[in-house]
Parts: C-alpha cells; sequence; structure tokens
C-alpha cells in the first residue's frame, strides 16, 4: 500500500508538514486560500523509490522491514546493485542473490550517465562476470569486513578500473554519494512518523525564510 504524501505549508514563520492542506492555518487560525503563493502546499518529494525501477544504481535498504514501516534508525542496513533491468545484486552469508523483488522501498545512487553509452550496454555483462568471482561465495562472507558493502562497492570500483579512473574508498564513497541521500532520508522518515500520530507537524523557520 502506498504511504500518502507530506505536503509542506509556509506561514506564521513555519513549515506547516501535513498529509491533507488544511484551509486554515493550524497556527493562528486564519484562512489559507488567499495568503498568498509561499502559503500554497508543496508535495515533498519521497526519497525513497523501487529499486527494481532503478536501473544501475547501487541500492540501499533495511535489512528487515523497510524505511517507512517502523525502521527506527538504528537497525543494519543491506546494500545491493541493480541491472538493466531492475534485478538486484547483493551478498550476504548465503552468497550471491539476483532479486526480482523486495527492494520495493530503498534509497537509490545512480551510478551510469546517460552519456556512458559502452558502458550502459556492458553493465549487465560486467555485474554477472563480477558475481561469479570467488570472493562472493558463502563461506568468505564476514559481517564486518567482507560483506554486502565490500561487494557492492568493489564492483563499483572495478567498473572504475576499467574506464582508467582512481577507486574510491569506502569512507569517500559513503561520504560522497550516501550520507546526503540518509540525512534527506531520515529527515522524510522523521515527518512520516510524527503525521503517523498528529494531523500537523509544525517547525519554526530561520528569520530570513518566515512569513506572517
Amino acid at each position: 500500500m502506498e504511504t500518502a504524501a507530506i505536503l509542506r505549508v509556509r506561514h506564521c514563520g513555519a513549515a506547516i508538514f501535513c498529509r491533507r492542506a488544511p484551509p486554515f492555518c493550524p497556527a493562528c487560525g486564519r484562512p489559507l486560500r488567499r495568503a498568498g503563493l509561499r502559503a500554497a502546499p508543496v508535495r515533498l518529494p519521497c526519497p525513497f523509490g523501487s529499486g527494481h525501477r532503478r536501473p544501475r544504481a547501487f541500492l540501499l535498504r533495511p535489512s528487515a522491514g523497510s524505511f517507512l514501516g517502523g525502521y527506527d534508525g538504528n537497525s543494519d542496513l543491506h546494500v545491493g546493485i541493480s541491472s538493466a533491468q531492475g534485478v538486484v545484486y547483493n551478498y550476504n552469508e548465503e552468497g550471491i542473490h539476483r532479486d526480482t523483488t523486495g527492494w520495493e522501498q530503498c534509497i537509490s545512487v545512480p551510478l551510469v550517465q546517460p552519456d556512458m553509452f559502452e558502458l550502459l550496454q556492458q553493465w549487465d555483462h560486467l555485474l554477472e562476470e563480477f558475481s561469479m568471482g570467488e570472493e562472493w561465495l558463502p563461506h568468505r562472507y564476514e559481517e564486518q569486513d567482507h560483506n554486502c558493502y565490500t561487494y557492492a562497492l568493489a564492483f563499483i570500483n572495478s567498473v572504475l578500473t576499467a574506464q582508467g579512473k582512481q577507486q574510491m574508498s569506502k569512507s569517500e564513497f559513503t561520504e560522497k554519494f550516501v550520507i546526503p541521500q540518509t540525512k534527506n532520508a531520515s529527515k522524510y522518515i522523521t515527518l512520516h512518523q510524527e503525521l503517523t500520530t498528529k494531523d500537523f507537524y509544525i517547525v519554526p523557520l530561520p528569520d530570513q525564510e518566515e512569513q506572517c
């Protein structure tokens, strides 16, 4: 079942988050219909989408459950790489998996630009060939040092090497591509959780953004 959208309305020097646009400001009680363009409801983009519809991407999801289904911010996360057809390759203690379901709500980081024609064509072959390596046999799995992230980053680095580009460390890739996405996702999860128990969630805006 699809989760209802989150809307943002600016009024009374605050950002008012809700599921349905209210006719009156919940802070001051004045009508919002004539409050101007800035008070018009804006739908927040959801940071989560189906990894099976995000080809050639680095994907991140909770190991159990879903981001909007009770994720507490501390549970283990699982990562994978999507093929051109949306099959998600991932690695765990059972070895390599090629999932056609199960990644319907995840964070995605695109890995191939539209103008990389040769890589677009070769992606699935490279991913399958890489995944057949002995490094990814079940007995090689180690939760801390040889895990799903190791697999995904190793594949990304193999592609970079083939292109004559410099490899990336785990910390570099995480800081540059993953953290910005997870910060945005964390804010969205907070709003989602607040709006499961109340109609409005009101956050004061910085002085320069205030509107009365």
